[in-house]
This record gives C-alpha cells, structure tokens and sequence, in this order.
C-alpha cells in the first residue's frame, strides 16, 4: 500500500507528537510512523515528566519558561479536549542544590531575563522548607558503595528554589493528548510498523518503507525516534556532516515510599540535588520517584541497540540512586527490593538536543531529547514546524539561524542552539540538566 503525504514524523513519543499537532496547524498533511502500539509508549512513558527552568543555555532557560504557560494551560494548548481523558501539571516548585562551587549569578540572571521567580537559598532556608532533609553538603558525588560516601558532610548546601516548578502527573497521557490533538487536524498515525528503508526520489520525494510493506512518500521527513534516532539517519543516509553525536543509553527510575517525616503543604516537592547526584519528585502515589542526574563516578549504560535494553529495575541502579536519596532525606526506608522501571536516552555529547535540518533537503531531526526535553515538548513542535516551513520556504537556517519567538512570554532565542553542525561547548554542564 502506498500513502501520500505533505510530511512523515518518525516517532510518536511527546516529541514527535508535538511536531506532528504544530505540523498539522501550519498546513501540512501529517503521517506519523512508529514501532510502538501508540502515542508516548516509548522512553516518554519512562519520563518522570519534570518541568524546570534550570539549563546551561538561554534557549533552554526560555524554551522551558514558555512550555510551562502551555503545560498550565493544557486544554488551551491543545485545542482539542481528549475524551480519554487530559493530562494535568502539578505545581511543587523545585530546589536545585549547587554542586560544588558553581556560578548560579548567570543562572538568575537568565531567570530574571525570562521573569522566572527564584530564591536563594541557604542551609537555614532549606532547614525551614523542608526540615526533612539533611542540609551537609557532600560534593563530589562518590560511588555508594565507597567508604568515601559515608565520609561526613564538608559543609553545607545552597540552591536555588523556583516555587513555578512542578511536573506533569502522566507523561504517556500527555503525549497522546497531543496526538489525539493532532489526529483531529487530520494527522494520521501508523502504529506497530518499524522503518525498514528511507530513500530520496529523484523528484526530491521521500520514500519511508514500513514493516508492513508499506510505503509513505513525502517531501518532508522529521526523525523524532528518540533512542533509534541515529539509526534513522543512518537508513537515510544522514549525519555525515553533524558536529556532535547522538546515541542510547539505558536509564532507570525508582518509586519508595514517602518518609516517615516528611511534611507537605500538599503540592509535594522535588530536587535535582547535584551535590548527591540525584534527583528526587514526589508523585501522585503518596511516594518519590527517585532519579540520578549521572554523576561522574557512575558508570554511564550505554546500548549499542536500543530494543536490547533491560526494562526492569534492577538491583545496582536500585541501590545507587535510592541510597543517595536516603542520605538527603534521612527519614527515607529502603526497601529490600527494587521498584521501578528501566527506559533508554537519546542522549547528545553535551545533553543538548538537535532540533536541525540536514544536508538532503526535506530531511529534518528532533534527536538527542530524552532525560530533559519532555518538559519542552510543547516549544519543540512549535520550533520544528517553524524551521521546517521555513527551510522549505527557502531559508538558509545554516548560514542565517532562525530566531524562534515565545509567544506566551514574549522571550525569543536562536534556534542556531541546537544546531547539528556545533561542536562541544567545554563548559557544557555534561549531564541531564542540559
């Protein structure tokens, strides 16, 4: 069966899917194809759905800002009302704790650029906040199974507290909020079909081959196949060019119960503590999600084929990311068994993601997205239909990078941030906060 297109999205995560409704508003006549069984059953549904403000760069800082107007107001976003039922953002603000020494002045100076509230605070303030949790301050991460780790603390933390932070409670239902979304512009969505081919035609028409024996022509193709992105580009032929790379790496997060002395003014709370390196949200099952923020002296899992990754909690990572959140929150029991799920990064050399053209004209890439690009989701299909139109419309976005305008929060950045051809930046942060 051949299908006919104006653009084909490969991918139907939260970000493919995003770039399939904000195609779909710029006119465009979508088809997206994906190997999973529906919207978001990838790495999106492993995501633990944060939304923060904390990046390395002005884009990321003001991208996140405008993303949360859309996550505030989901329905208004959409346009659409998901009769399966709407995803909804939890409001908890969020205490960034320094890792080492650390100039926060160019992060605030970036949030008040944005409008981002913030507080500093110190250990007293955190003491006030959040009496639950221990204020020594132990930086350099250290393995947990090192004596070094039980070492006592060296000081005390600091951090920065955005009280705007939050997350979103359903991060597989969000993605299909916004496909369903897409779906009522008229975007079809080809499930359980992995790509078995890509080939431009003379006429400058892409061909996408499916495992059905299907064929999808289009003049477009946007790779949003998050861990299989760099696969992708390789049937298509891409990448030769690209500065900086991409590539799976397996990810795990747990679920413990909430400590026996943990107050609440009912909102809940998060972390992203790099001075431990982990991360830790409440969620809606009166427990923490317990993450890591990949701290050097862990050993990083990286996957040679995404499909072969181990999708189970297990033991090691169990042990490595609750145990430094036990030591943060000393309330916190440890259960004796793991709780949790395994899920697969795309990840770039410098956690920053590539939202670009190629060098075969109609071929585009949202790549290198996951740990810190869900709570994007809603700007990055905005910026993609933007650079998509306006490549094709003639626009050397190469020489001449777009300018991409927040218009929820009237901030605007360059899109030349994520280009494929920029190399990387030395003081890059070299972890998931981007």
């Amino acid at each position: 069966m051949k299908t006919t297109a104006d653009a084909i999205v490969i991918g139907a995560g939260v970000i493919g899917s995003s770039i399939a409704l904000e195609l779909s508003r710029n006119g465009f006549d979508v088809v997206v194809v994906d190997k999973a069984g529906g919207m978001g059953h990838g790495s999106t549904s492993a995501s633990s759905a944060v939304v923060r403000f904390n990046y390395s760069s002005w884009a990321g800082v003001a991208s996140s800002w405008e993303s949360l107007a859309c996550w505030e107001n989901w329905s208004d976003h959409l346009g659409h009302e998901d009769p399966a039922g709407m995803a909804s953002y939890t409001r908890t603000g969020m205490l960034v704790i320094d890792g080492g020494p650390t100039d926060s002045n160019r992060t605030t100076d970036m949030f008040d650029r944005a409008g981002i509230t913030w507080e500093r605070w110190g250990p007293d303030e955190v003491r006030k906040h959040m009496p639950y949790v221990d204020t020594g301050s132990y930086f350099p991460p250290k393995p947990v199974r090192s004596e070094e780790f039980f070492s006592d603390s060296h000081g005390e933390i600091t951090g920065i507290f955005t009280p705007d932070a939050g997350h979103v409670d359903d991060p597989q239902l969000a993605a299909q909020n916004l496909g369903v979304a897409a779906q009522s512009l008229g975007a079809r969505f080809l499930f359980n079909r992995t790509v078995t081919s890509i080939q431009q035609q003379d006429d400058q028409r892409w061909s996408v081959a499916t495992s059905r024996g299907e064929s999808v022509s289009a003049r477009v193709v946007v790779n949003a196949a998050g861990p299989w992105s760099s696969a992708i580009n390789a049937l298509a032929g891409v990448g030769t060019d690209f500065g900086i790379s991409s590539r799976p790496m397996r990810q795990e997060v747990h679920q413990v119960p909430l400590p026996a002395d943990f107050e609440d003014d009912g909102n809940g709370m998060a972390i992203a503590d790099l001075d431990l390196g982990t991360y830790i949200r409440t969620s809606s099952a009166r427990g923490l999600l317990v993450g890591g923020t990949e701290p050097e002296c862990d050993p990083l899992e990286w996957l040679d084929d995404p499909d072969t990754a181990n999708l189970q909690a297990t033991v090691s990572g169990f042990e490595n990311q609750v145990t430094r959140a036990a030591r943060r929150m000393p309330g916190l029991s440890i259960p004796n068994r793991p709780s949790g799920i395994g899920g697969v990064y795309d990840v770039t050399d410098d956690w920053t993601p590539i939202y670009d053209r190629t060098d075969r004209e109609g071929f585009f890439v949202a790549m290198g997205t996951s740990g810190n690009q869900f709570k994007n989701a809603p700007v990055a299909g905005q910026l993609m239909a933007h650079l998509v139109t306006a490549v094709q419309d003639g626009h050397d976005h190469d020489s001449q990078p777009l300018e991409f305008i927040c218009s929820r929060t009237g901030s605007t950045f360059e899109l030349g941030t994520y280009s494929r051809l920029r190399t990387v930046d030395p003081d890059s942060p070299g972890s998931v906060m981007g």
